[in-house]
């Protein structure tokens, strides 16, 4: 995979502690993906796992980003922090990161589970409340997919 470059520098984010921070509070995610030359994205809320270096998100069992996935798994996502539109600059501030890597679907139920639980830690105020209504038993998890990316190559971007 190719390595993308920030055309202005000035505007680039270089530290990883300020990358993770944009991925901390940031709550969803477009995800690009491509199969056979045809582009398909779709938004995503996540879950996000600095010790991993990866984001978890969940979806149904079939579907469109699936048949994508099993074609190519190699996935692009960027997530936006919205700092404010600037009236009359025709300008917004902001923070943004794009990530590369593979995504693929967690198969093992206690990884699955382990996803599940990144996923609501990241998104929930009380997740074990949230993890305990929702995922009852075992078979609530064989009723979701949980696909995790891994970020291979992270840049980042701001405009003050």
């Amino acid at each position: 995979m190719p390595t993308y470059h920030v055309r202005r520098t000035e505007r680039e984010i270089l530290d990883r502690k300020e990358l993770d921070a944009v991925l901390t509070r940031g709550r969803y995610m477009a995800v690009a993906l491509c199969r056979d030359g045809e582009p398909y994205v779709v938004t995503l809320s996540y879950g996000y796992s600095a010790e991993e270096n990866a984001l978890y998100c969940h979806c149904a069992r079939e579907g469109l980003k699936l048949e994508f996935l099993r074609a190519n798994p190699e996935a692009c996502a960027t997530v936006v922090e919205d700092l404010g539109y600037k009236k009359g600059e025709c300008a917004h501030a902001y923070r943004s990161v794009v990530v590369r890597g593979r995504m693929d679907v967690v198969e093992n139920r206690a990884q699955k589970a382990h996803g599940l639980r990144v996923l609501l830690a990241h998104q929930e105020s009380d997740p074990l409340e949230v993890e305990q209504r929702l995922l009852p038993d075992d078979a609530a998890y064989d009723r979701v997919t949980v696909l995790r990316l891994r970020i291979e190559e992270i840049t980042g971007k701001r405009a003050p």
